[in-house]
């Protein structure tokens, strides 16, 4: 039994590490997709000259360990976006966690449409805008995805934190990080501001 334990112990550990070549896949993908013709979001002027989207260097600063509350009776609130469209969320829970011994908090949302769709009821959405918004990060804030996860301590890899299509081309319908998303630090991994 004792073993078992271990085991058990040693495989969460393991799910909560940081790896480096996970952030490393996420980029590689992130830039396959806008270099995609198909799939781009980017402006067909922009795209002839697309190499790849400038990162923050990778740092284990910026995967944290939160502690999640899960919100029960939340009622579902229009997303206010960057158009007239507004998308139905609700609220799923808190996430608190410190950066660099500032204290944080995010709450974390589930699209009601999105998530009755088969393989997505786990999905959910991490918005957030920071103290490099507008500098070096774009201006509109940043987005994370989630899956939901086990117990009350939830891993946040803010190396994999990317821009909303609206950073790349205004035709598109953006969800607006709710003002309670505004971390009052500075998140320097992720994606950075877009340069033309």
């Amino acid at each position: 039994m004792k073993i078992l334990f271990l085991l058990l112990i040693a495989q969460l550990s393991y799910a909560q590490k940081f790896e480096k070549d996970s952030v490393l896949q996420f980029q590689k993908e992130l830039n396959e997709h806008y270099a995609d013709t198909a799939s781009s979001p980017l402006k067909k002027e922009d795209l002839k000259h697309f190499v790849n989207l400038e990162f923050y260097p990778i740092s284990e600063t910026y995967f944290v360990q939160a502690k999640f509350t899960r919100t029960k009776k939340e009622k579902p609130f229009e997303m206010k976006t960057t158009t007239a469209r507004k998308p139905i969320y609700v609220k799923y829970g808190e996430l608190q966690f410190t950066i660099n011994d500032v204290p944080c908090k995010l709450n974390v949302y589930q699209n009601v449409e999105y998530a009755k769709k088969p393989g997505h009821q786990d999905s959910l959405f991490l918005p957030f805008t920071d103290l490099t918004s507008g500098v070096e990060s774009y201006g509109g804030g940043r987005y994370i995805d989630l899956e939901v996860q086990k117990g009350n301590t939830w891993t946040i890899d803010f190396n994999k934190g990317y821009n909303p299509y609206c950073a790349y081309n205004e035709k598109y319908s953006c969800p607006i990080p709710p003002a309670e998303n505004d971390l009052k630090v500075e998140v320097k991994a992720g994606v950075k501001k877009y340069h033309d």
